[in-house]
């Protein structure tokens, strides 16, 4: 039903227009919104009127009319100024009939985008339904997922919101409580670029607006309403690999997980057996964080040994006792290709196991 907010802010601008008090109750008298809350009408006169069949009634001065949603009365609109313009309250009746219907057919593209992620529709619904809500099925579209931190899913829910309107196309919706789902339809001409500077505005937005920090993802463009859950799958996938591999990033996207993505589907019996191949079956207590933070600085550098010294602020020849120990500790010299990715997957590898050590628990 209709938000308080959304009701007030009806009511409000035809009291800036006319100069009329309105009050907006439910049918059980409640109190929804109003423009004066220093005025106040007979509770007794609107229980006579909602049990009446009337549309609308004159009671004590004051008129009563009911807002019917789906042919059922839905709410009571009072015009609190005694005798006087009638016409106010049957425009206000109007226009909130027409939010409701609004209102009601979000609700309805919202679940069935919920469902439509979550495979739950056969491809015959998807058809008819789209129709029956006009969605278009031909357009270009990818599933951005947000995950706030700090339980602050409500205030990010509602700036995504305001972001994206339905009118352009472009849903915002959830199917948990951790994460948000904005469902963004693109231009012919528009790819992947847009889509990239999509999230990161969306991340820019939370940090600047409501103060907060998320976890952004997406899934790739597809083009068919039918593969959007693809889409959202593969942004799910994105979030959770990014945690694991790339925990300095802020916005992942599905199309650059690399290697992250195919070690993120191996069972954890293949990655218990390759850690042993190469660690003898534990990870040596030498591999501490300096270094491991030069043999990530190595590796970034394309095994380039000047500019990694460089960029950790150490001597070339302090660089390659790291090397040389790392050698001692582990048998792989990651001067050379073959052994520098070796390590590189063993690493990887190392830290999607504790990944899925943490959620077992």
């Amino acid at each position: 039903m209709l938000s308080s907010q959304v009701a007030k802010a009806c009511l409000d601008e035809l009291k800036s227009i006319t100069g009329i008090d309105l009050v907006l109750t439910d049918i059980s008298g409640n109190t929804v919104a109003l423009t004066d809350p220093g005025k106040d009408f007979p509770k007794n006169d609107l229980e006579i009127f909602v049990r009446s069949d009337a549309e609308n009634q004159a009671m004590g001065g004051y008129h009563y009319f009911k807002v019917y949603h789906e042919d059922e009365p839905a709410y009571i609109v009072v015009s609190l100024d005694e005798g006087q313009n009638i016409m106010v309250a049957r425009i206000a009746v109007s226009q909130l009939q027409a939010l409701l219907v609004a209102y009601q057919e979000r609700l309805d593209k919202d679940s069935f985008f919920q469902n439509l992620i979550l495979d739950n529709l056969l491809l015959v619904d998807i058809y008819n339904r789209a129709k029956k809500l006009r969605v278009e099925f031909n357009k270009k579209r990818a599933v951005i997922l947000v995950e706030p931190e700090g339980g602050a899913e409500d205030g990010a829910t509602e700036m995504l919101k305001n972001m994206f309107a339905p009118q352009s196309g472009d849903i915002v919706t959830s199917v948990d409580k951790q994460s948000i789902i904005v469902i963004k339809q693109l231009d012919a001409d528009e790819g992947d670029e847009k889509l990239a500077e999509t999230a990161n505005m969306i991340l820019s937005m939370l940090n600047s607006e409501i103060m907060i920090n998320a976890q952004v993802a997406y899934g790739t463009i597809v083009n068919e309403l039918k593969e959007v859950s693809r889409s959202y799958k593969e942004a799910k996938m994105a979030v959770d690999v990014g945690k694991i591999f790339y925990a300095d990033k802020d916005v992942v996207a599905y199309s650059t997980l690399g290697i992250g993505r195919l070690i993120y589907q191996l069972p954890i019996n293949l990655c218990q057996m390759f850690i042993e191949e190469i660690f003898g079956g534990e990870i040596p207590d030498e591999l501490d964080e300096e270094i491991l933070n030069t043999v990530n600085v190595f590796l970034e550098n394309n095994l380039n040994v000047s500019e990694t010294a460089r960029q950790i602020y150490v001597h070339r020849n302090t660089l390659l006792y790291r090397l040389e120990k790392l050698e001692k500790i582990t048998g792989l010299d990651i001067r050379k290709f073959d052994d520098a990715l070796t390590l590189k997957i063993a690493l990887m590898v190392v830290n999607y196991m504790k990944y899925l050590e943490t959620m077992e628990y």
